[in-house]
């Protein structure tokens, strides 16, 4: 065999060798700029990923392609191993370049994803990639934007915490020409509230008591929380003595235990009480009173019939205005005023009707009556002796008989 046959086989079993590797790899053959390709993460740098895809040298994925949103390094978009479906950005054997996009596929792929989703109003998973200036920003195939006020149902100050955060969001725009996309939890958030709070209202009863959490105080009383829902404590409600503010009983954040007064599932409005689940003050004035005692009170209003004055929280007793002095008033308002403290006699108690009679003046020491006739001075003896002359002849003294030796020296 002549040399030149010898090279020829050479060279002919070289470029079949090329090939069967070719073909056993699966290989791409011919590459172009715009081709989709798929391939296997073999190497992951801070700045590039490389991959395998089956062409005759390994193409590189610069980190700003592998994801839309912003990422730290290419290890937090791609894992060796994994396997990626890519699109060739530029492609030149000479100096065996081959790069790739992660991203311009991930985003094609999304456009369509996410028309479908906002149409059937699919809930979204996807992780807070970068926290900027009016929100959140997410990957969702492509750079999707949670405003702040679409984050959560409540208002949030501070969301330097919610990086890498999964959310679960809803789309609600979208612009391909802008490339905008903007997505919302608390849309998810409020559909799942409303579907509890009815859930919750509809195994309520009247009469039923539950332990809830203060949420908010306003002038009128305090809403509270019991599980999901709140309710509201009328500020008549919120203990047996008269509250001024709410704040007297209950501050935000108070534990409570609350007893259903009313329910009104259509309007999904609860009315609560805090005093209803507290034993009333006339269940111990049985106990704590008794005919004859002697209280001390606060006079809460005058009447003019008498005084109302409480002896214990929520229990007034009246004492009746001839109860208020020794002597003789025309009103109350003679005597006493709205707040001053007295002591009073507990005269009658009468605890099914919730009544309470009660005397002040039985505290207070009677003043001396005026002297008897028979204790004033007796007449001298000359006008005694002639005063019973005259009554045994039957006879009246006249003035000047009487004072007859006094009137002469006038003269």
């Amino acid at each position: 065999m002549s040399e030149e046959t010898k090279v020829e086989n050479v060279q002919e079993e070289q470029a079949q060798q090329e090939v069967s590797q070719e073909e056993s790899m699966g290989n791409v053959s011919v590459l172009k700029k715009g081709d989709t390709v798929k391939g296997s993460i073999i190497k992951v740098d801070d700045d590039q990923a490389i991959v395998d895809v089956g062409y005759k040298y390994d193409g590189v994925i610069p980190v700003r392609e592998l994801s839309s949103v912003t990422l730290g390094s290419a290890a937090e978009g791609v894992q060796v191993g994994q396997e990626v479906e890519l699109k060739v950005l530029t492609i030149d054997d000479n100096k065996e370049k081959l790069v790739l996009s992660k991203r311009a596929v991930d985003s094609e792929k999304a456009w369509d994803q996410l028309q479908a989703d906002m149409e059937n109003k699919t809930i979204l998973e996807a992780k807070v990639a970068e926290v900027v200036k009016g929100g959140l920003v997410v990957d969702v195939g492509l750079r999707g934007f949670v405003p702040a006020s679409m984050v959560e149902r409540n208002f949030v100050e501070d969301f330097s915490d919610y990086k890498g955060r999964t959310l679960r969001l809803r789309v609600k725009e979208m612009d391909r020409e802008k490339n905008k996309v903007i997505l919302s939890q608390k849309d998810v958030l409020d559909e799942e509230f409303e579907a509890k709070k009815k859930e919750l209202i509809s195994n309520l009863s009247v009469g039923q008591q539950l332990t809830g959490t203060v949420q908010r105080l306003t002038p009128f009383g305090a809403f509270v929380d019991i599980g999901g829902i709140d309710g509201l404590v009328h500020i008549s409600e919120m203990a047996w003595h008269h509250v001024e503010t709410p704040s007297e009983v209950v501050k935000e954040g108070d534990q409570v235990q609350v007893q259903i007064l009313k329910l009104d599932p259509e309007n999904e409005r609860i009315s609560l009480s805090i005093k209803a689940t507290q034993p009333g003050p006339w269940q111990k004035v049985a106990e704590e009173f008794q005919i004859g005692d002697i209280v001390t009170g606060t006079v809460k209003r005058l009447a003019p019939f008498g005084a109302f004055v409480e002896v214990a929280p929520g229990v007034e007793g009246l004492v009746h205005i001839s109860q208020i002095a020794h002597r003789h008033i025309a009103t109350p308002f003679e005597v006493l005023k709205e707040g001053q403290e007295v002591k009073a006699k507990v005269l009658d108690l009468n605890v099914d009707e919730k009544r309470i009679s009660l005397s002040i003046k039985e505290t207070e020491e009677a003043p001396e009556a005026p002297a008897p006739k028979a204790d004033r001075p007796a007449r001298n003896q000359k006008e005694t002796v002639i005063a019973e002359e005259y009554q045994n002849q039957g006879l009246n003294l006249t003035l000047g008989e009487r004072f007859g030796d006094k009137l002469s020296k006038f003269k």
